[in-house]
């Protein structure tokens, strides 16, 4: 991606720079990079405006909304991904919106808003019969949601579920660990290792707080030793803490 950067800036070609600038951002986000995440966005938002990409434009401004979530400031965040959003659906373009609807999900259960994120993935899990981009992330977050509210967290995926709490509710329960199964099925139908890690994390953090510890080790082993490299990137370090606890 450095390279792509480079030579689109050596190149001089307005269109290749903001296409590079846009799949930076979402490069970082891909690897839950926040910092990095908000600063190729930010880029992307202010060349994209000079040059009259509104297509980038809009993108750029979805990641950058997600970025300021995830740092803490969520009203900012989720207004600057509702804006991207009506800005990208203005530009005609209907491709991967279940993808932008997830950010918006997450940013929404982060600021403490379950069930406005539980309807935005309804909408977005309704798009999903062709368009599979982010799929297996959709059902995984759809899990996180559901135990968040059953939490009552302010913050889904902020806290491991107190098993004192799910044993008041059995069925929200077995709906989330269905979503994060169906979330593993279709990562590995994708063979989307990445997304598979992921669900394979909020699934075994689930069965950990239920007392299954050999059964969460023995689903997130396989995928994390699959990994050779990029263990500085958050789900990694994520999965091997848990694994750590688990051991």
């Amino acid at each position: 991606m450095n390279e792509a950067l480079t030579q689109a800036q050596e190149v001089a070609h307005p269109f290749s720079l903001a296409f590079a600038l846009d799949h930076a951002a979402w490069l970082h986000h891909y690897r839950r990079e926040t910092a990095e995440t908000r600063e190729r966005a930010e880029a992307d938002i202010e060349f994209s405006g000079e040059q009259g990409f509104p297509f980038f434009l809009a993108q750029g401004t979805i990641l950058r909304g997600w970025a300021l979530a995830e740092q803490g400031l969520h009203t900012e965040g989720i207004a600057q991904i509702c804006q991207g959003l009506a800005a990208h659906e203005a530009t005609g373009a209907l491709l991967i919106r279940p993808y932008w609807l997830a950010l918006l999900a997450q940013a929404y259960g982060r600021s403490g808003r379950v069930e406005d994120g539980l309807r935005v993935l309804d909408e977005a899990l309704a798009m999903t019969h062709d368009q599979h981009v982010w799929k297996a992330e959709l059902h995984r977050l759809h899990g996180e949601l559901l135990l968040a509210r059953l939490s009552g967290l302010d913050d889904a995926e902020a806290a491991p579920v107190d098993a004192s709490v799910l044993t008041e509710g059995g069925r929200s329960i077995t709906q989330a660990e269905n979503c994060f199964r169906h979330a593993i099925e279709v990562a590995r139908e994708q063979q989307s290792k990445s997304l598979e890690l992921r669900a394979g994390t909020s699934l075994a953090r689930l069965w950990k707080s239920q007392g299954k510890r050999a059964e969460a080790r023995d689903l997130l082993g396989p995928v994390y030793r699959w990994f050779t490299e990029g263990f500085d990137a958050p789900d990694l370090k994520e999965a091997k803490a848990l694994l750590d606890e688990l051991a």
